[in-house]
């Protein structure tokens, strides 16, 4: 079997692109929420002026001989935005073929129309590559007249724990709710200067043809400190019968000296399986060093428990990735990831490295 380490110097050699979309250690490194950068209350997608110019100046490591910046407004009511995604990894797995892979991972565009000094929105997140147009999130937004409260109804992202950019993430593959996910219904939120609250209620159909009378109810809290944050949400599924899937979880952040760290812990109880009620786990640890402008090294533990009633069959996943922003609007990411898992399933034991590039505007 081929060692991993080969192909290193034909990685590094690859542009390619990959997304930036959610960085939530951004907002527990500079103190701020993540509505300061993005459209939506509660973050990821489109960048509103704030987050364009954070990401063409304060993200970029390198002297700008210039200081016109990128602007995204077409006349008086649109705003555009957009981020491309490209990807090669090689990973090798245990007892069998490596696999050596370029992939289009996502192209995105983003549409704000704007009336009334921006407290009526109408946002459109369309994915244009692969697979054709997918439209993720199209809804309709209200903001009240001292910005303290808001709501939304349409397709959209729902609020739950942390927005990680990283959709292959335990906590965002297991509970289910990513930007792979978005779900029609409706949301609303307070937004206080050191406390957030939002509550959806949604199909629960995670974006498909609903089935049935019951909904999904997502709530989440957080509290805003300069230097740490907490907060926790709470996610129901009714089905038919009883089925239903219940997930809570507990998150935080802080900043100590030059780290931003990053924390989560799930707990879900699914009803929807035949037999007795599936519980699991999950956690994340996340820690963040800007060690030179413009670079940034990320360090991530991930756990994993399918079924905490089976001993030993938990999952564990380790990465260290180095991000930085060679030009301004454009972020590279080279990284190792360690999966671990039972032996008895190879899939979950695989080396992986890869690089990306995410342009955005």
């Amino acid at each position: 079997m081929k060692t991993i380490f080969i192909h290193i110097p034909m990685l590094i050699g690859i542009f390619v692109a990959a997304q930036l979309q959610a960085e939530p250690y951004l907002a527990v490194k500079t103190g701020l929420k993540c509505m300061s950068c993005h459209v939506n209350p509660t973050g990821g997608g489109k960048r509103n002026d704030f987050g364009r110019i954070y990401g063409q100046t304060s993200l970029y490591g390198g002297h700008r001989e210039d200081t016109k910046l990128l602007s995204t407004q077409i006349g008086e009511f649109l705003n555009i935005g957009g981020d491309g995604r490209f990807s090669a990894s090689y990973r090798n797995i245990d007892e069998s073929s490596d696999e050596f892979e370029f992939r289009t991972d996502s192209a995105r565009l983003y549409f704000e129309f704007s009336l009334f000094d921006d407290r009526l929105v109408y946002y459109l997140d369309e994915q244009v590559a692969p697979g054709g147009a997918t439209n993720r999130e199209s809804y309709g937004l209200y903001w009240s007249e001292d910005r303290r409260f808001y709501v939304k109804a349409g397709r959209m992202f729902l609020p739950y724990g942390l927005r990680l950019e990283d959709d292959s993430a335990f906590i965002r593959q297991v509970s289910g709710i990513s930007f792979a996910t978005p779900d029609l219904g409706v949301e609303s939120g307070i937004e206080l200067q050191q406390w957030s609250f939002n509550l959806a209620i949604n199909n629960g159909s995670g974006g498909g043809a609903e089935s049935n009378v019951g909904k999904q109810y997502s709530l989440r809290a957080e509290h805003i400190q300069a230097l740490w944050r907490i907060g926790g949400s709470y996610n129901l599924n009714l089905g038919d019968n009883d089925d239903d899937r219940t997930m809570y979880n507990l998150f935080a952040g802080f900043k100590f000296g030059p780290m931003a760290w990053l924390m989560e812990f799930d707990r879900i109880e699914d009803n929807s399986q035949p037999g007795p009620a599936l519980r699991q786990e999950v956690a994340l640890l996340e820690g963040n060093v800007e060690f030179v402008r413009g670079h940034n090294l990320k360090l991530t533990y991930e756990y994993f428990d399918p079924d905490t009633d089976i001993e030993q069959n938990h999952r564990e996943r380790y990465s260290t990735v180095w991000e930085f922003v060679p030009l301004p609007m454009n972020q590279v990411r080279i990284g190792y990831r360690r999966n671990k898992g039972i032996p008895q399933n190879p899939l979950q034991n695989v080396n992986e490295i890869f690089i990306q590039n995410h342009i955005y505007f």
